[in-house]
């Protein structure tokens, strides 16, 4: 099912997914970003395994799996669709893939997810950079506010009065000594 208009960097980007705390991009994305079926994609992956180490690309073990089903809509289990538990393909292992696919529509796709990941890494960094500044106005200014919050947190609460001493009410004998 080849495309019929470009591969664009946002949809490159929908497609990536964070596994095992790694930004990954599934094997049946990747065929249909590719125009392949995902058994194709597969089956080039396995006649080239030495190219593909464990940080490069992974198989998801099944709860993994359940989990990305649970999120997204796809076949149950037992009922058809896929036989082995799928592959994720990190940034490195989708750039071995181009020479593993040798098409021009891979190395279009490829050039495509590339940049998707250098957009995301960006984005992190830049909120990186944010979160470290609103962390520093927070320290520089807990410590100029903080008098102030704390006649604040005195107003709140009242002082606390000296109470009578309160007499209690009923029938008391006297004391007759």
């Amino acid at each position: 099912m080849p495309t019929t208009h470009p591969l664009r960097v946002r949809d490159a980007a929908s497609c990536i997914r964070v596994v095992r705390g790694t930004r990954v991009v599934l094997d049946e994305d990747l065929a249909r970003l590719y125009g392949v079926t995902t058994k194709r994609l597969n089956q080039s992956v396995s006649r080239n395994l030495q190219r593909f180490p464990t940080d490069f690309m992974f198989r998801l073990s099944k709860r993994e799996s359940d989990v990305l089903r649970s999120q997204t809509v796809t076949s149950k289990a037992g009922r058809g669709g896929r036989r082995h538990l799928p592959r994720a393909f990190t940034e490195q292992g989708i750039a071995m893939l181009s020479g593993v696919l040798r098409s021009s529509m891979a190395v279009a796709v490829n050039i495509e997810i590339m940049r998707a990941f250098v957009l995301f890494r960006r984005i992190e960094r830049e909120h990186g950079e944010l979160a470290h500044r609103i962390d520093e106005l927070e320290r520089r200014f807990d410590a100029r506010f903080r008098v102030i919050f704390d006649a604040i947190r005195d107003l709140r609460s009242p002082p606390a009065l000296a109470k009578p001493e309160r007499r209690s009410i009923g029938f008391r004998p006297r004391d007759r000594s």
